[in-house]
């Protein structure tokens, strides 16, 4: 078992997010999409936005659980616009080919461009409650068709050292430029608030 198992991680869920059922493998998606979509618009909305909101939190639940994180939230503060920002909390074990896990290996990892990069990643350190950490801002292209037009994605993502031997990367990412400014606060505020106990 690797040695964050015996671990509690926990983090603040922000008033407006829908907690993804990424932990429980036997959950019925389409049931669970449903009643989340009619808690978060009220048991009398308008049937298409409970359909529109179901549909959207059902394909969120399923992408977010093909990465296995601790925890997954799909950000909607207006349900009639669909999900904001997807906010996951995953955890990083440190392996043969990375013995010990650094807060200059996490940089590297989440700072590192690639071919989708529309902009260089931005890295900066920072000291949380859980541990040392790097905060990473970057963007990328995605869904390029054949004019050569995509979609920008961009993500804030802080990436916390527990230990030597695991980490975790919360990372928030959406596709609406106009929020960036207030979606990396929301990272920041709940970078703060993760916490580790044994």
């Amino acid at each position: 078992m690797p040695d964050f198992a015996a671990s509690t991680v926990r983090m603040k869920v922000p008033e407006d997010a829908v907690s993804l059922p990424v932990r429980v493998p036997e959950a019925d998606l389409h049931t669970w999409a449903a009643e989340a979509a009619a808690r978060r618009v009220g048991p009398d909305g308008d049937p298409k936005l409970l359909g529109a909101l179901a549909a959207e939190l059902r394909e969120a639940a399923a992408d977010s659980r093909g990465r296995g994180p601790v925890t997954a939230l799909s950000y909607v503060p207006e349900p009639r616009l669909g999900e904001l920002a997807r906010i996951e909390l995953s955890a990083l074990v440190a392996d043969d080919t990375y013995p010990a896990l650094t807060v200059d290996l996490l940089r590297r990892f989440l700072a590192a461009p690639t071919a989708d990069s529309y902009r260089p990643p931005e890295a900066e350190l920072r000291t949380l409650p859980a541990g040392p950490a790097v905060r990473v801002r970057h963007a990328y292209v995605r869904d390029v068709g054949r004019d050569g037009l995509g979609t920008i994605m961009e993500t804030c993502a802080y990436g916390i050292r527990a230990d030597e031997t695991w980490g975790l990367v919360l990372l928030t990412s959406w596709q609406a430029p106009v929020h960036t400014d207030a979606l990396c606060e929301l990272t920041d505020e709940l970078a703060r608030t993760v916490r580790v106990t044994d």
